[in-house]
């Protein structure tokens, strides 16, 4: 049973889907642990801020880190993430800005985690490294549909698809693209994985998650399906040919 105390899946409306985060907008979701709570100045407390703030001196340099602190029963674990294309400065300030907020929003859950457009930040009590966490999802989605649903459904799978097999063969686990779709139009895609996944299940998890576009996303010109382990993001977009 999930440490969360939120739905499975989170439908998100957004009227406009940046795949570039806007300086200062906040999180794009969170869930807290339940029932598992700490008590403040406890020995897990002290556990999780040691971890936090290893973190995010960690994960800035290569875009991921991952790390434990403490013994059983107080010990903790944690990971942070920052989307593959983004700079080591804006790493690390998403990565500093996700272990403040999400402190405050579950000051005493022993689990927690937190999306950003640049980053997401996880830990919990329970180790989770090198599994996939398909409890905690939620989806974002462009409200306008586009004129022929089921072809544009089967482009954006094609798309995600190889980009999937790109993303399994490279170090950071991650991968964009483009289709171009005629009308002066084109296709972008977005694909990542946790870096405590095996390239096996990095796949596993992407292709579970692209199987959700009719759920998430039907027709829709944009979306987002994010988990705690993988996510993906694609939207149309116009350009000018050369």
């Amino acid at each position: 049973m999930s440490f969360f105390n939120f739905a499975s899946s989170l439908c998100l409306i957004t009227f406009s889907l940046l795949l570039h985060a806007v300086s200062g907008a906040g999180p794009n979701s969170h869930f807290c642990s339940t029932p598992d709570n700490f008590t403040a100045n406890s020995r897990y407390e002290s556990n999780l801020n040691k971890l936090t703030s290893y973190l995010y001196y960690q994960s800035p340099p290569t875009g991921f880190g991952k790390g434990s602190r403490g013994h059983y029963p107080d010990q903790t674990y944690g990971l942070a993430l920052c989307r593959g294309d983004v700079s080591t400065s804006d790493c690390k300030t998403c990565v500093v800005e996700a272990s403040s907020e999400i402190r405050k929003r579950c000051p005493y859950n022993k689990a927690a985690i937190i999306w950003y457009d640049n980053c997401l930040l996880k830990y919990s009590n329970n180790g989770f490294f090198g599994q996939i966490d398909n409890i905690n999802k939620f989806y974002m989605w462009n409200v306008h549909v586009v004129s022929e649903p089921g072809p544009f459904n089967e482009k954006t799978k094609e798309l995600l698809s190889q980009l999937a097999n790109e993303a399994r063969a490279t170090p950071k686990l991650f991968a964009t693209g483009e289709l171009e779709l005629g009308n002066s139009t084109k296709l972008y895609g977005l694909v990542q994985c946790t870096q405590d996944l095996s390239r096996d299940v990095c796949k596993k998890c992407l292709d579970g998650i692209i199987g959700e576009l009719p759920s998430c996303c039907d027709g829709k010109q944009g979306g987002r399906v994010v988990s705690g382990s993988c996510n993906f993001i694609y939207e149309i977009y116009p350009f000018v040919n050369a």
